[in-house]
């Protein structure tokens, strides 16, 4: 049976998805359309993340938070009820739905139905603190929440209340639309949501409101770094980590709209002033400990958990408006490397901040960030956002695994262990398990169970990484040495019990930062690296059911690596490599270990309980040549993921 192979950028767009909801004209069309809500199945190390995380401190956030209790004003409708319920709920009620655990979805429920009860007679819903303060933001948080349950479920009430609501938005005065605060930085979430409801009603009034609702937003088409429109630099909430996560992408959901490819444009032409100045660093995260600040650019500072969640969302939303590999590719970077560490491996505390560089997560607050107080020791009690935002991040990832695309067929857009079930083709169901260890492991096997022959395009994602990727089909390879940055699309007729193998080769690699003092991290496919840190776990405060720990360091830190960044396979070998654990971000679980060469530096010391600054490089040491284990990021809540570059004699 012949099969067609090619390479495209993207999936053509020329049509619409004839099964799942799709951009209705005047939108641009989608190439890449989410799934319901159940369709994947996730697997493996992700499963465990998802049952983790209901065993944790999200599925027992009640137990936990201040704001989700009988006197919230979500339950009372009197005083107050910000954003930090409908934060947890996105993640949360998705979470059960995922799962199908019915505890989570009565409980999501509850809070859901409350919110449709609440709704008043013009359309506006919620306590009516937020009415009186002129506040839209903590709603569009919810909105995302009854979109995920008219995903889920088809509950006939969701619709009419949001075309309620959107009337509710359009008849406001423009001086009572988005006037200020967080709202005014975060009204792209309202766009996002009008242009879900408008693609399954079609009302014009709402491409009406959708232009007034980026107008009302703040400008985030002017360069986000502008200290000449930005006069107080230090308190502009333009430069807030959470604020730019979200805000870079709103320019590409305006798009949809205007079509003006300069949308677009503008998303990567701050993306990279962004990176460029603050995200010298592993991990796909940039130095934001609050704010970005001049001068607090380098791999010490950290990014919240808040914005680690955040910026995986605006990468896939980015993945499905323009149908490109390198939003995948920066999502699953944060998700792989970054994310898992802002957690104790229970999910059952988390921290503020999370830095490629961190040598102590203590509660002394000895550490030169924006803000004061224990921002990097784990503690399930203390930290408002992020301990309800950070719901939503494993779950989006779960949902966001396989994409329908615009020719019926599948697309394989982030890989982790699971199952999906679609309708592709003329509507045939299929459904297409994905057996892997990815991102540990190398490939990635694929097995398409249908009832009846059927043709439809298969595409799988070829990392910006993986140079020598190679595709084959019932074991006979068919294509190799696939470009990076692409997708390999295979259109044939497919029979139950066909299978496709994606073979990666990574290679050992070693990425400078000449900004930051010619230093070095070491990267494998998608893992970055650390250096590997004894820890001494320190229960500090909490109770006993929930305690608080510091994570305090129990062996020295202070390396440079002595490598040829040309050839780094000369002095860093792949030491192991093993299926993942059920929890497989923990050092003792790391299913990757290279080995490297290195010095120690005794004058990188660190200042209070932070590391010292990279010592610009390459730096001369006179100590002895030694043998280093470097485990993945994700593993390492103490790190060292940007080393100092050793001289060579």
């Amino acid at each position: 049976m012949t099969a067609e192979i090619a390479l495209v950028k993207a999936p053509p767009a020329a049509n619409s998805n004839s099964y799942y909801i799709s951009n209705r004209p005047p939108l641009v069309r989608s190439p890449l359309v989410k799934l319901p809500i159940g369709s994947i199945r996730p697997k493996g190390w992700l499963l465990s993340q998802l049952q983790l995380m209901r065993n944790g401190f999200t599925g027992r956030l009640p137990e936990l938070s201040r704001f989700l209790g009988e006197d919230s004003g979500w339950i009372t409708l009197k005083g107050p009820g910000w954003e930090e319920m409908p934060y947890w709920l996105k993640g949360y009620a998705d979470l059960g739905t995922i799962l199908k655990d019915q505890e989570i979805i009565t409980t999501a429920k509850k809070w859901l139905d409350l919110a449709f009860r609440s709704q008043q007679e013009d359309g506006f819903f919620g306590p009516p603190d937020n009415r009186k303060n002129k506040d839209l933001w903590p709603n569009m948080l919810v909105l995302s929440c009854f979109q995920s349950l008219y995903e889920a479920t088809g509950d006939e009430r969701v619709i009419p209340f949001l075309t309620k609501y959107f009337h509710f938005e359009h008849n406001l005065p423009a001086e009572d639309l988005l006037p200020e605060s967080w709202q005014k930085l975060r009204g792209g979430e309202n766009l996002d949501s009008v242009y879900w409801l408008y693609n399954r009603t079609g009302e014009p009034f709402l491409l009406e409101l959708a232009c007034r609702l980026y107008e009302r937003t703040a400008d985030w088409e002017t360069d986000i770094i502008n200290p000449e429109r930005d006069k107080n630099w230090e308190v502009s909430r333009f430069y807030h980590g959470v604020n730019i996560t979200m805000g870079i992408r709103y320019p590409a959901v305006y798009y949809q709209q205007t079509r003006d490819r300069k949308h677009l444009e503008l998303v990567e032409k701050n993306y990279n002033l962004v990176m460029g100045l603050y995200g010298q660093q592993p991990g796909g995260m940039f130095g934001a400990d609050e704010n970005i600040r001049p001068g607090y650019g380098d791999p010490r500072q950290g990014a919240e958990t808040c914005s680690m969640v955040e910026f995986m969302n605006s990468h896939e939303a980015l993945l499905k408006i323009t149908g490109e590999t390198r939003y995948a590719d920066r999502c699953e970077e944060i998700a792989f490397n970054s994310l898992p560490a802002a957690m104790t491996p229970d999910l059952r505390a988390l921290h503020y901040l999370t830095a490629p560089n961190l040598i102590s997560c203590d509660s002394s607050g000895e550490h030169d960030f924006q803000n004061d107080g224990t921002l990097v020791s784990y503690d399930p009690w203390s930290y408002r956002c992020c301990q309800h935002n950070v719901a939503f991040g494993w779950p989006y990832f779960a949902e966001h695994l396989w994409l329908a695309t615009a020719d019926n067929g599948l697309a394989a857009a982030l890989y982790a262990p699971s199952e999906v079930t679609a309708k592709v083709g003329g509507g045939t169901e299929v459904r297409i398990s994905e057996k892997t260890d990815y991102p540990f492991g190398d490939f990635i096997d694929f097995t398409i169970w249908t009832s009846a022959t059927v043709r439809f395009p298969f595409y799988l994602r070829v990392p910006d990484w993986a140079g020598e990727a190679a595709v084959s089909i019932d074991g006979k390879k068919r294509r190799d040495k696939l470009q990076p940055g692409a997708y390999a699309v295979i259109s044939r007729d497919w029979r139950n019990g066909d299978r496709v193998r994606l073979d990666f080769f990574p290679k050992i690699t070693v990425k400078t930062w000449e900004k930051m003092g010619n230093s070095v991290s070491v990267r494998r496919g998608p893992l970055w690296f650390s250096l590997k840190i004894g820890e001494e776990w320190k229960r500090y405060g909490g109770t006993d059911v929930w305690p608080a720990y510091e994570i305090l360091p129990t062996t020295p830190w202070n390396y440079g690596l002595v490598l040829d960044p040309n050839n780094p396979e000369a002095t860093i070998i792949l030491a192991g490599q093993k299926p993942p654990a059920e929890q497989p971000f923990t050092p003792e679980a790391a299913p990757v270990i290279l080995k490297a060469r290195a010095k120690r530096l005794p004058g990188w010391k660190a200042e209070g309980r932070m590391v010292g600054k990279i010592p610009p490089g390459p730096v001369v040491s006179s100590e002895p040549e030694t043998e280093v284990m470097l485990i993945p990021m994700g593993c390492a809540r103490l790190r060292i993921a940007s080393f100092p570059l050793i001289a060579r004699k």
